[in-house]
């Protein structure tokens, strides 16, 4: 996967926009990528033992910085920073953006959690 020409962090820390070449910009709320982190913390180390994170709707990026030439890692208000974000998991949650909020959304409710 190409890197992103341009990553953006909005003034509020709360939109991490990713622009890769071709392409239109895939703008990502810091909630979403929290709650979607591809840390083992979150995802676990098989589908049985992902995490379902709740209550991260105010959460925002603190810092992003860049892991080699391939992914970056973003430290989130609630010190969450052991994701790496691969260039190829931006532009496949960018294109999966939709229907990964609503399984994240869908989840919450099954468990009764809330954002």
């Amino acid at each position: 996967m190409t890197a992103p020409t341009e990553l953006r962090v909005s003034k509020d820390r709360r939109l991490l926009t990713v622009t890769f070449p071709g392409h239109a910009p895939f703008a990502f709320p810091a909630e979403l990528l929290r709650v979607l982190s591809p840390s083992a913390e979150v995802q676990g180390h098989s589908p049985e033992q992902r995490v379902t994170v709740p209550g991260k709707k105010d959460v925002a990026i603190l810092k992003v910085d860049p892991v080699g030439n391939y992914a970056v890692r973003i430290t989130f208000d609630d010190m969450h920073d052991t994701g790496i974000f691969t260039w190829d998991y931006f532009h496949t949650l960018g294109h999966e953006k939709e229907t990964r909020w609503q399984s994240y959304l869908d989840e919450l409710a099954a468990k009764g959690l809330s954002r």
